[in-house]
């Protein structure tokens, strides 16, 4: 029997032998990896910590101290090791565990994280809770993948320095942040790693003095390594009230445990600094930690994934914007942390002068846009659409409010599967609808995409496009000219007189579906792409009366101000029956794509169903 067969909660592991902790890690990386290569998930980022787990869930109490994971995805071997071991396969999978900590999934989860640079905030949270209550627990902050660039991250810390609770900060510095290193913290922590720039004083001056004979080359030593302390970048924590420890290999078990029990009991806020391998065990994610930092289904003897590749939207925008941009050098492109996973890898390559990543900076990111669309530029900013909701504040005070032409690329709109309710991009175009002086956009397939961001391009004021993930409908051409699209003007895709199909975006495709088989059963409707939700083509709405009085809205995102809601709106008064087709006002769990689609009843099948009730 493994070690790991042997564990079925957190307390056998400080049973387990400090000698065989490193096969422990060994097992738990195997888990990880033969799991994942079906699943798929965040796998280089778990496997970085498998040894810092461990360390943690030895020398702590997991049913009494809280683990707060920043961001979640590096919890895998955590979730293997609180009691979720032999359901770990289910990992992403529909009424499966989570990818992330989920408060309602297990106890050992106390804080849920799906999205970065919260867990110092919450720890802080937790310490005030718990001394206020008169309780008597430990609270553990694991912030990771560039999290600490957040500037949520920092407001936590200068709190948490203020307030001088006990709670203790592990910065798990894997020198990836997500995608490379971004801005001036992360050349920072690696001067942490490395402190080349002291080295090298240092070795001068020592050279110097060993040359002159007059001084006391032992006192020189000592005076050089105290400056030495006081020159570590580490300082930086101290002054904002914290202990500094560190930095420590993370790959080190014993070197862990020992440190852990060393500064788990320290009063106050302490920084445990500790340096670690995205991909560690796993030699392809090693290699190539950005393309394993979150993925599908792979071999594991190759590191190849498995499913057949075709072309998605964010492919087609990254070609898109390529090609626009090599004919106009004021488009300048934006994203937070994200260049890989928003398409824009290409365009850094092609036009590095113009490309910034500014880390997980989103309403940064957007602000900075802002201004740069004010000087003249035509800044286009790639961002999921769950981690633009981040910069609300932005979009409204400083973009929409000065009516600046910043293109808003909002990549995962919808429906985004396995990761489940923090990554779905439900809510963007209930939240911006109301923002005045916004075009909002949003393709049915990949040749809109293009012509979208051609015409975002020429406009004077904000706008937004937003896409689904994954590939879509049409194969789009990059040989043509892209076109300038009317704004606001909607299409109509079917013509029928029996019923009405209004849509809006990636869902034409099952509209146009359900128009077909309908008419092979005697019922003809008409199908309009809206294209627009801002402004909105009020007079083709209107039309639809002129031949029927049905209507099913279909979309996908919230119900709750968006498309549906808006057509009820315009028609409101009338003998309209509409019936609307959305995510309804509920969190979507985590599943396939299909699958979850087909559980909102963005189908065909939904689709041809409430009209055949008409």
């Amino acid at each position: 029997m493994s070690i790991l067969e042997k564990i079925t909660s957190p307390d056998d592991i400080k049973i387990v032998k400090k000698e065989l902790l490193t096969s422990l890690a060994r097992e738990i990386r195997s888990k990880i990896v033969n799991t994942v290569s079906k699943t798929g998930g965040h796998i280089a980022s778990s496997l970085g910590v498998v040894d810092l787990t461990i360390a943690l869930l030895y020398c702590f109490n997991a049913k009494k101290d809280k683990f707060i994971w920043d961001v979640g995805h590096q919890a895998y071997a955590y979730k293997i090791l609180t009691g979720r071991k032999d359901r770990f396969d289910t990992l992403r999978q529909y009424k499966g565990i989570s990818g992330f900590p989920k408060r309602s999934e297990s106890q050992y989860d106390a804080f849920g994280a799906g999205h970065a640079s919260t867990s110092i905030s919450a720890a802080l949270g937790f310490a005030v809770a718990r001394d206020l209550n008169k309780e008597d627990y430990k609270i553990i902050s694991i912030i990771g993948d560039g999290s600490m660039t957040g500037g949520l991250a920092f407001e936590g810390l200068q709190n948490a320095g203020t307030l001088d609770k006990d709670m203790l900060v592990i910065l798990n510095d894997n020198q990836m942040f997500i995608s490379q290193k971004v801005g001036v913290l992360a050349g920072y922590l690696t001067k942490l790693l490395n402190a080349k720039g002291v080295k090298k004083v240092e070795d001068r001056i020592l050279k110097i003095a060993s040359n002159l004979k007059f001084l006391n080359f032992a006192s020189i030593k000592k005076i050089v390594k105290r400056f030495k302390v006081i020159l570590f970048p580490g300082l930086m924590f101290e002054e904002m009230g914290f202990s500094y420890v560190g930095p420590i290999d993370g790959h080190n078990i014993n070197q862990l445990i020992d440190i852990l029990e060393k500064v788990k009991n320290i009063k106050g806020p302490v920084l445990l600094h500790i340096a670690t391998k995205k991909g560690k065990g796993y030699k392809f994610a090693e290699a190539n930690p950005t393309k394993f930092h979150g993925i599908g289904p792979f071999d594991i003897s190759t590191g190849k994934t498995l499913s057949l590749k075709k072309v998605t939207y964010t492919e087609v925008f990254s070609k898109a914007i390529v090609k626009l941009a090599e004919k106009d050098d004021k488009i300048v492109a934006i994203t937070a942390a994200m260049p890989d996973g928003t398409g824009l890898k290409s365009f850094s390559k092609n036009f590095p002068d113009r490309f910034f990543d500014v880390g997980i900076d989103e309403g940064h990111a957007v602000t900075f846009a802002a201004a740069l669309a004010a000087g003249g530029m035509k800044p286009v900013v790639a961002i999921y659409s769950t981690f633009m909701q981040r910069a609300l504040d932005n979009i409204i005070h400083d973009v929409a409010l000065q009516n600046l032409p910043v293109v808003m690329m909002l990549d995962r709109a919808g429906i985004v599967g396995e990761d489940g309710p923090t990554h779905h991009g439900a809510f963007d175009l209930s939240y911006l609808k109301c923002i005045p002086n916004l075009t909002i956009m949003a393709p049915a397939n990949e040749t809109e995409l293009q012509d979208m961001l051609n015409t975002a391009l020429t406009l004077k004021n904000p706008s937004v496009i937003r896409y689904p993930r994954g590939s879509g409908t049409r194969e789009a051409s990059f040989q043509r000219d892209f076109e300038l699209l009317e704004v606001g003007k909607a299409k109509l895709e079917r013509e029928g007189k029996d019923a009405c199909i209004v849509c809006l975006g990636n869902v034409l495709q099952i509209c146009l579906e359900a128009a077909d088989k309908l008419k092979e059963k005697g019922i003809n409707v008409s199908v309009l792409n809206m294209r627009f939700l801002k402004p909105f083509d009020e007079e083709s709405v209107k039309n639809i009366l002129t031949y029927t009085n049905k209507i099913v809205t279909v979309e996908e995102g919230s119900l709750l101000g968006g498309m549906g809601e808006t057509v009820k709106s315009v028609l409101s008064g009338t003998e309209a029956k509409i019936k609307s087709i959305g995510i309804a006002d509920e969190f979507i769990e985590h599943g396939k794509q299909s699958l979850i689609r087909e559980l909102c009843g963005l189908s065909a099948e939904n689709i041809i169903k409430i009209i055949e009730q008409f």
